[in-house]
């Protein structure tokens, strides 16, 4: 019922023993009160960190390092809303954001896109009717190009140097629309997306080729929450679910060296087959190489019987959360 935003030390990776375990507890640096549920939220720079609320609003805390303290910098009141924005039930909840500084893209179940910029009062755009059904998560292609999934299974790309507040650009799950829940831009390929949902499926699209997934992974055996390519080593990707998994997918060409089997989970390496694809430089993830066809995916958390709601990579460590209402920090992805 009274939720927090809070802010943690985990500790630098060089008090790390000889295991790479963390010695020591992580240290509670402070918290603040939030009202409504914490849907998403994403560092703007250093010290300040924007907040998505259940609540339709989004609000932009500071962390100060100083004294540690938090302290609400900035708030949008109901960004996101139903009827209206006055009506005190009115408020519908915020589902994503993405920060690119200064600016800050929201989306909700109302279905609507705002952009805002840190220091100004008022949305800088506000893209009011950008579907009819919940917007589940956004990203961003380039600085002025996003992309957000919804519930019916599409992708939509929009262009914020058009004024018109249609998509550019539709992408869809043939068939069942299933609702897609994350996405995840590749860091270096911005053509490359990585989308999951309701059926735990994995897909890799290629928004430069048709209107379908490159390919659809058999991945969890429940939703799909999280996708993340690695930041600086994108054959690697992670993905976390409801079923309580969480899924180390790399693709690395020196795969065939590894031993072939899943480690901890007892499935056999998968084998996929992608679509040709006539390109110099092809990504492992669209490769047409059957050399490089194959992908060993490891489940990092085997016994694990709680949902896993989210997940976060910087360097080498994985940091995620799940329903058992704790916080675990991965500092061996690559041991």
């Amino acid at each position: 019922q009274d939720n927090r935003v809070s802010v943690w030390s985990v500790g630098d990776v060089g008090n790390a023993g000889l295991n790479g375990e963390y010695q020591g507890d992580p240290q509670l640096l402070c918290d603040i009160r939030h009202n409504g549920d914490v849907m998403d939220m994403q560092f703007l720079d250093q010290e300040r960190i924007v907040v998505a609320s259940s609540t339709g609003t989004v609000t932009v805390f500071r962390h100060h390092q100083n004294n540690q303290t938090l302290s609400a910098n900035q708030r949008w009141e109901k960004a996101h809303y139903h009827v209206d924005q006055d009506t005190s039930c009115g408020g519908a909840a915020c589902t994503g954001v993405i920060c690119n500084n200064p600016e800050i893209v929201t989306v909700g179940e109302d279905g609507r896109i705002n952009l805002f910029r840190a220091d100004q009062k008022n949305a800088v755009r506000t893209i009011d009717n950008a579907d009819s059904s919940t917007l589940h998560a956004v990203t961003f292609l380039r600085t002025v190009e996003i992309l957000t999934v919804n519930s019916i299974g599409q992708l939509k790309i929009w262009d914020f140097r058009q004024q018109r507040n249609e998509p550019s650009q539709i992408l869809s799950l043939t068939g069942d629309r299933v609702p897609l829940h994350c996405v995840d831009r590749h860091p270096n390929q911005q053509h490359i997306v990585a989308t999951g949902g309701q059926d735990g499926m994995l897909s890799i699209w290629d928004i430069r080729q048709g209107t379908m997934p490159v390919s659809l992974l058999n991945a969890h055996e429940a939703e799909m929450w999280e996708v993340h390519f690695h930041p600086s080593n994108p054959d690697h990707l992670f993905t976390c679910s409801e079923d309580g998994s969480l899924w180390h997918w790399d693709t690395s060409t020196d795969v065939s060296e590894k031993p072939s089997f899943l480690h901890q989970g007892g499935r056999s390496t998968t084998y996929f087959s992608h679509n040709t694809i006539n390109q110099s430089v092809v990504s492992a993830w669209l490769s047409n190489d059957p050399t490089k066809d194959r992908m060993e995916i490891t489940n990092l958390i085997p016994n694990q019987t709680l949902s896993v709601n989210s997940l976060d990579i910087l360097g080498p460590c994985l940091v995620y959360g799940t329903d058992a209402e704790a916080i675990y920090v991965n500092r061996q992805l690559f041991a």
